[in-house]
């Protein structure tokens, strides 16, 4: 599938900031929930959906997510499919974290922007037109798009770093830590998730953040040490 750039601009920058979308811009973990379990019910197979369940997950996606609320292999993908359906069809746009917009707005100042989601691109594409986002991100990699985590952000790479550019993964999860060590480019744990900081902590992420404000503080100061050095 070839990628079409959001809103694509030439820059001479040095950074690239590559966004997971639910809990690091999008709340949408009740959201997420909710469908979880309307989907289990509709599958036969009633269940109770936790934020315990999510935070249990070694690799975030919907697909494991059925799995652990004990959806049948047979049933996965098809737990996946109608959760993203049912996202795509809720006509408000969840809500950004708050700080999240002004914190875009800056870095598209100082690097270049992606999202990468395993929820689906209309989705994304609906929350970034209605919080005025679409200015901020130049490319967007969904669930449609193929290949695993890390191969993303190895794309993402090639298409908007340049050599010797710093690359930032921004999760929330232990498999957005796990992908950017794959890929070779830093990562920054986010704890207003799905995951829990003592979780994220285990997986030794370059940066742990607990608020939207301290990414910032976080590059300046990586800025700081590759001036030093």
């Amino acid at each position: 599938m070839p990628i079409t750039p959001i809103n694509f601009r030439i820059l001479d920058m040095e950074k690239v900031f590559i966004f997971d979308f639910d809990g690091v811009l999008a709340d949408t973990r009740e959201l997420m929930l909710r469908h979880a379990e309307a989907v289990c019910a509709q599958l036969g197979h009633p269940c109770r959906a936790t934020a315990a369940d999510l935070e249990a997950l070694n690799q975030m996606s919907f697909a494991e997510l059925g799995r652990r609320l004990g959806i049948p292999e047979e049933l996965v993908e098809e737990f996946a499919r109608r959760n993203i359906e049912l996202f795509a069809a809720v006509q408000q746009p969840p809500e950004i974290f708050p700080g999240m917009v002004d914190i875009l707005a800056q870095l598209s100042t100082q690097g270049r922007l992606a999202i990468l989601t395993g929820n689906g691109s209309q989705v994304v594409r609906k929350f970034l037109a209605h919080h005025g986002l679409v200015k901020y991100v130049e490319i967007l990699l969904s669930l449609e798009d193929p290949g695993t985590r890390a191969e993303k952000i190895a794309r993402l790479v090639d298409l908007l770093g340049t050599p010797g550019s710093e690359v930032y993964v921004i999760g929330d999860s232990v498999s957005d830590i796990r992908a950017a060590r794959q890929a070779g480019v830093r990562s920054v744990a986010v704890t207003w998730g799905h995951q829990s900081k003592a979780k994220l902590s285990r997986l030794g992420p370059d940066h742990i953040v607990e608020r939207p404000e301290a990414l910032l503080d976080i590059f300046r100061e990586d800025d700081k040490l590759i001036t030093h050095n």
